[in-house]
């Protein structure tokens, strides 16, 4: 660990952001395949559905707040990098922030992927929870989320500012902020003392420092008193894994490893659909990795839906999304922010055979791609495309499942070679429940990048492994 943090300090990147990375790195551990084993409770007819909208704690909108916590994540690291690290993109003037607000400085920075992919995401939530922890909604609150990119970038930085650094920011910002800012009121209860309470507090800083920042300042910080009639009800369903795992490029056999991995299902695609975020999937993998421990990162969250059809058989429910995914192993590395327009689907074929699928399709915003040709620092492509997924897990009685994921793009390069990619994701999941809450679970799979170049020799690699884990799950 004091090895990975001194990795960290390394980065040419603001202090918060090295914290919080450090601190992503502990909490953010394919969401189809869960969607599909998580036994969602009996669904009430569409038109009994409440009309629940989640809210915050902080009903009153605090403007003046929002912006003066906003600044402080502007300056305080700002400060920091620039007298206490003597960072040389911290030493701004008055000729470089000129420079900097011109339209034509911008350009596509080449950090390495770990900064721009998932540092840049993680700053960008605090961001964001600058006015969303102060009564703002999530469509109020991702705009500042671009304007506090934009204002680092021109007016905290020597250097010209990033595009990508910019689209990082803002919309995967938005993204882990909203999870951040569900999660950490999540797990508050005002009704609860002592040192499980304390712990609580802690867990829910960490996790968003405005919100803990505004609790201590409202005096809300420890005190025993009555939730709100806000307060936020909505199950959470986890699962921890913990195996060995295998990857291999080009058919050359690596050897097994540790690894673990944790997802968390908030809500149901099925229920609340008008909220914003009111279904969040989180899936993350870590392990012995001589490249990163933290191999897998990805946050999906629902904006809005609609019933496609509803019988006692079959319910279908078309959710539009916002997604975050970080891979970083061994054998590759991607990372992409899309939009996804799904459609989840339940069959119950007999009392005891059940059919769950998930199909969907959308835009990709900005992508980082390996490129091997790239003569730059960095060594990826940022490309735009178009994504597309679909999945199926049948469960027989409740005890085996079997499910199979495909997850596709297509990539035209925005920044670096000029090139085709396409990406394929097939994987496969075999599973056994022991007893209740424990089952064994098998997946192989394979990634498959194939690059066309416009300079280049094209190049098809392949990427298969296989995972055996031990699984542990709960509904919350």
């Amino acid at each position: 660990m004091n090895l990975f943090y001194l990795f960290i300090r390394k980065i040419k990147y603001p202090s918060v952001c090295r914290l919080g990375i450090l601190f992503f790195l502990f909490f953010y551990f394919s969401p189809h395949t869960l969607v599909a084993q998580y036994n969602f409770r009996r669904l009430p007819y569409p038109d009994s559905i409440p009309k629940y909208n989640y809210r915050d704690t902080a009903v009153k909108k605090r403007f003046g707040r929002a912006v003066l916590l906003l600044s402080a994540t502007e300056v305080l690291p700002w400060t920091f990098d620039r007298f206490v690290t003597g960072a040389a993109w911290s030493k701004i003037s008055f000729k470089t922030v000129g420079s900097n607000t011109k339209p034509s400085s911008w350009f596509w920075d080449n950090d390495d992927f770990l900064t721009n992919q998932f540092g840049h995401p993680s700053h960008g939530s605090i961001f964001f929870n600058s006015f969303r922890s102060n009564g703002y909604s999530f469509w109020q609150s991702a705009p500042a989320t671009f304007a506090g990119s934009y204002i680092w970038e021109t007016f905290g930085e020597s250097q010209a500012p990033s595009i990508n650094d910019f689209i990082n920011t803002g919309f995967g910002g938005s993204i882990l902020g909203e999870f951040t800012h569900r999660f950490a009121n999540k797990i508050i209860n005002n009704h609860s003392r002592g040192l499980k309470r304390q712990a609580n507090e802690v867990l829910a800083l960490l996790i968003n420092p405005a919100n803990g920042l505004n609790r201590i300042i409202d005096g809300k910080w420890g005190k025993v008193s009555v939730n709100p009639v806000e307060k936020d009800t909505t199950k959470v369903y986890v699962e921890f894994d913990a195996g060995m795992r295998r990857f291999s490029v080009n058919n050359r056999d690596g050897s097994f490893s540790w690894y673990g991995r944790f997802k968390l299902l908030y809500g149901s695609p099925y229920e609340n659909y008008r909220s914003p975020f009111s279904f969040i999937s989180i899936n993350t993998e870590f392990g012995k990795s001589i490249k990163s421990n933290v191999n897998l990162i990805s946050v999906y969250g629902s904006l809005a839906g609609f019933w496609v059809q509803y019988t006692d058989q079959t319910q279908q429910m078309a959710l539009l999304t916002a997604n975050y995914d970080y891979i970083n192993n061994d054998a590759f590395f991607y990372s992409s922010e899309n939009i996804k327009l799904n459609l989840f689907s339940k069959f119950k074929l007999s009392r005891k055979i059940k059919l769950n699928t998930t199909f969907g399709t959308g835009p990709i915003i900005l992508a980082a791609i390996p490129d091997p040709y790239l003569k730059l620092d960095r060594h990826y492509d940022y490309c735009w495309g178009a994504g597309l997924n679909a999945g199926a897990m049948i469960s027989l009685n409740d005890r085996f499942f079997y499910g199979i994921n495909y997850r596709g793009g297509w990539f035209k390069t925005y920044s670096g070679n000029s090139s085709d990619n396409f990406l394929h994701t097939v994987t496969s999941e075999l599973g056994f429940k022991i007893i209740k809450g424990y089952s064994i679970s098998a997946e192989p799979g394979y990634f498959d990048l194939l690059g066309h170049y416009k300079h280049y020799p094209g190049y098809d690699k392949t990427y298969p492994y296989l995972r055996i884990s031990v699984r542990f799950n709960k509904l919350l």
